[in-house]
């Protein structure tokens, strides 16, 4: 990772999403811990996560505006308008207001879509191809670093102060990030326009994704893993609850996550680089299928809490080689609708199990709920390995060199989509 921080611009593009991502950390469990103090329900706050993906079902039509704008202004004040959207939760008293909290998840959810897309375009545009794992593990691994502190904190700040307390200092490390990154020294092209039609422009994600064989194949696998994911999000509540624990417990989960995140992210760039992005997210998914699984059979919450760090280190594989592979596989042009696309193909099963999980924690126990989603994530697993058995056959026969030698498209293996010239 020390060769990302040596490209300039790098490191204060770093220490602005370092402080956005800070306060993510401290305020997204609190909103569902926040629901399920008020109302004591589990689903309700199950819903809470619900509501926070939503907006990535429109995603396409913003990945349009971000293709338009350059990608630093759109980061900038993106970010400030997520400070503004964070706020009112300082207007939350009782179970009547946890309307608001919903509001201000899905607005959160909208900056999930936009922030992650334009960034994408920017590290494009800021790093060499070369360099791309290595910024994205750098970014990537402080995220889960975050884990071991953020939503104990954010969990601390809600018991001792409230909720309020949590959302003005999310909305200033949002502050702090657009400062960050108003001042990055680069100077970036204005993007073209294009005259192609309305839907034709919305459409040229998607397109891309489904033309790219090596894309197609690996979103499905990770789609089919979210379809059932969000049952874990929407059962962790009654996990504690059978082990007689309170909400705010939810924070010491996150954070046995973070150490398994923080292990496995330290070596996540060079894993990627020698195995491939491919074999990365397949490894990925296995672990953490294999300790979901675990958690399942767990007689203690020692033993959940153990299995919890080990989901926790197949997350960086699986998010670091999915996001340089698509960076790696995409054109400039059409960085933000493919992002957007393939965050769609991403958060719809992720929405559907999320609402699915609600309903299922109140007629299933919690184990049958975490023994279901190990094995389908394995199954999804198990789709990339089949149809991509090639691609992941060659990576490990050109070890370090077959990430950078299999990012570039073959022709026989996309199309691409009208208005974007493929990769060189």
């Amino acid at each position: 990772m020390r060769q990302a921080f040596r490209q300039q611009g790098f490191a204060r593009l770093y220490g602005g999403l370092a402080s956005s991502m800070l306060g993510d950390s401290m305020m997204l469990l609190v909103l569902s811990i926040w629901v399920k103090t008020l109302t004591g329900s589990n689903a309700m706050a199950g819903l809470t996560f619900l509501f926070m993906v939503l907006p990535s079902l429109v995603a396409p039509l913003l990945g349009v505006l971000i293709d338009r704008v350059r990608r630093r202004p759109m980061l900038v004040w993106g970010n400030l308008a997520s400070a503004l959207v964070v706020l009112p939760l300082v207007l939350v008293r009782d179970a009547g207001d946890v309307w608001i909290i919903w509001l201000v998840a899905f607005g959160y959810g909208v900056s999930f879509v936009v922030l992650p897309a334009a960034l994408n375009g920017l590290l494009k545009e800021l790093m060499p191809d070369e360099l791309l794992v290595e910024a994205n593990s750098a970014v990537q691994t402080t995220k889960e670093a975050y884990r071991l502190f953020g939503p104990l904190l954010g969990a601390a700040l809600f018991a001792w102060l409230g909720g309020w307390s949590v959302a003005f200092i999310d909305a200033l490390t949002f502050v702090v990030a657009a400062l960050a990154i108003s001042s990055l020294p680069l100077d970036e092209e204005v993007p073209e326009r294009t005259d192609e039609p309305v839907l034709q422009q919305i459409t040229a994600g998607v397109r891309h994704l489904v033309g790219d064989r090596v894309l197609g194949h690996t979103l499905i696998g990770v789609g089919l893993s979210l379809l059932v994911i969000g049952f874990v999000e929407s059962s962790i509540y009654a996990l504690l609850d059978a082990f007689d624990r309170p909400p705010t417990y939810a924070g010491v989960f996150v954070a046995a996550m973070g150490v398994g995140a923080i292990g496995c992210g330290l070596v996540a760039s060079r894993a990627v680089r020698r195995a491939g992005e491919v074999t990365a997210i397949v490894v990925g998914l296995v672990v953490f299928a294999i300790a979901v699984g675990g958690i399942a059979a767990a007689p203690s919450m020692d033993v959940v809490l153990v299995f919890a760090a080990v989901s926790g280190a197949g997350l960086p594989l699986m998010i670091i080689g999915y996001l340089t592979l698509l960076q790696r596989r995409t054109p400039q042009a059409i960085m933000g609708r493919a992002s957007t696309a393939a965050e769609v193909v991403m958060a719809t099963p992720q929405a559907v199990s999320l609402a699915l999980g609600s309903l299922l924690v109140v007629i299933w126990d919690y184990r049958v709920i975490f023994a279901v989603v190990a094995v389908v994530m394995a199954l999804g697993a198990l789709h990339i390995v089949y149809w991509l058995r090639e691609h992941i056959a060659a990576e490990w026969r050109q070890g370090a060199g077959a990430s950078r030698a299999l990012a570039e498209p073959d022709p026989a293996e996309r199309v691409a989509p009208a208005g974007a010239a493929p990769p060189d």
